[in-house]
């Protein structure tokens, strides 16, 4: 089967290696995995992640959370705080459809928005205490502010506290392995601490959840911890790589690229930004060099991208010449995928199957 450019690869050998991969921690340290699907955006992929152990599924909008929900995935996180009308009806939607939905809070405004958006509705909606561990991003500080927001929820009929979590993608800045144990540590800490100040006052905190691919392993096997949800860590990508977390050898997916131009110091790819995307890194690191790894071509160097033409530079000589392909391990493999309708599936040997990229585009 000859295949087009570009085209995303996905390599099913890795991809369950991978999902072995957290699920066996999962089993070993006695937490729940609920995998955040923005990475893949997938129905296949998300259902196997329920096959191999996962408790449910996480998702960043509401969006994702519909079309998961569709394809009869019933216990959904959405970790993105949720507050203006017309997303509270599409809530109502879900719970209609027997969702059991859970929705990230940080705020006493945004509480009294969901009270409000359901209180002619017969459902109670599950909602967990988002805790800033570092990312400053979204999230009320840990301790007296969690506890505040959690005595709020105890007098409000249509809410009640399922959990506390938070996400520590700050750790995508770090410079070592010890920055980011030290950092997965004090994600935990951030959780369990705000848990256990609830608890101190009369109020149960059942799920106690830390993400971020980077540090899982860590904030995982802190006593207390009883949930994690790694998303990128069902593909790994070259940033990944970067950071020492993992290696381009575990990479899952794969740009295939053409070679569009080759010139006396330079060759084109026809990946250009609106494939291979922009990020060179996250949250201020600088963690690869160019735009995507070339497979077996360490000579070239994806230099810069514009909407269509990806520019590479090489060293002295490279034996690419037009219309050859190549395989490209992305920097960042979540936007990647979001910019295609569908995975070609391979052994790598050969195609074995096609699969949609259902939540692509969603972005509501």
């Amino acid at each position: 089967m000859e295949l087009d450019t570009p085209t995303l690869l996905l390599d099913r050998n890795k991809l369950d290696q991978n999902l072995e991969e957290m699920s066996r921690f999962a089993v070993e340290n006695n937490v729940r995995l609920r995998p955040h699907i923005k990475t893949h955006k997938s129905v296949n992929i998300a259902k196997l992640q329920l096959q191999a152990g996962a408790v449910g599924i996480t998702c960043a909008k509401i969006g994702e959370a519909e079309v998961m929900a569709a394809a009869g995935i019933k216990d959904i996180l959405i970790a993105y705080p949720i507050s203006a009308d017309l997303k509270i009806q599409r809530l109502r939607k879900l719970l209609e459809n027997n969702v059991d939905l859970k929705v990230s809070v940080d705020s006493l405004e945004q509480l009294k928005s969901l009270q409000k958006g359901l209180e002619d509705t017969p459902f109670m909606l599950e909602v967990w205490i988002k805790v800033n561990s570092g990312l400053n991003r979204c999230g009320v500080e840990p301790g007296n502010e969690v506890v505040e927001l959690a005595q709020a929820i105890v007098f409000l009929s249509k809410l009640r506290l399922g959990g506390v979590f938070t996400h520590a993608g700050h750790s995508y800045a770090a410079k070592s392995s010890e920055e980011i144990q030290r950092i997965g540590l004090e994600e935990a800490k951030a959780v369990v601490e705000s848990a256990e100040a609830c608890e101190k006052v009369g109020i149960p905190v059942p799920i106690r959840s830390v993400g971020s691919t980077p540090t899982y392993k860590f904030a995982g096997k802190v006593k207390g911890i009883n949930e994690i949800r790694p998303g990128n860590a069902v593909f790994f990508d070259a940033i990944q790589a970067g950071l020492g977390v993992s290696n381009l050898e575990r990479c899952a997916v794969t740009v295939l690229g053409g070679v569009a131009g080759v010139y006396k110091n330079r060759i084109v790819f026809d990946t250009g930004s609106k494939t291979l995307c922009l990020d060179k890194g996250a949250h201020g690191n600088n963690t690869v060099n160019g735009f995507g790894h070339v497979i077996h071509h360490p000579e070239v160097t994806i230099e810069r991208l514009s909407e269509e033409h990806g520019v590479g530079i090489f060293d002295e000589t490279t034996s690419l010449t037009l219309k050859d392909k190549v395989q490209i391990i992305p920097n960042h493999v979540c936007t990647v995928v979001n910019q295609f309708n569908e995975y070609i599936v391979h052994d790598g040997s050969k195609v074995i199957d096609v699969w949609n990229i259902d939540a692509r585009g969603m972005i509501k």
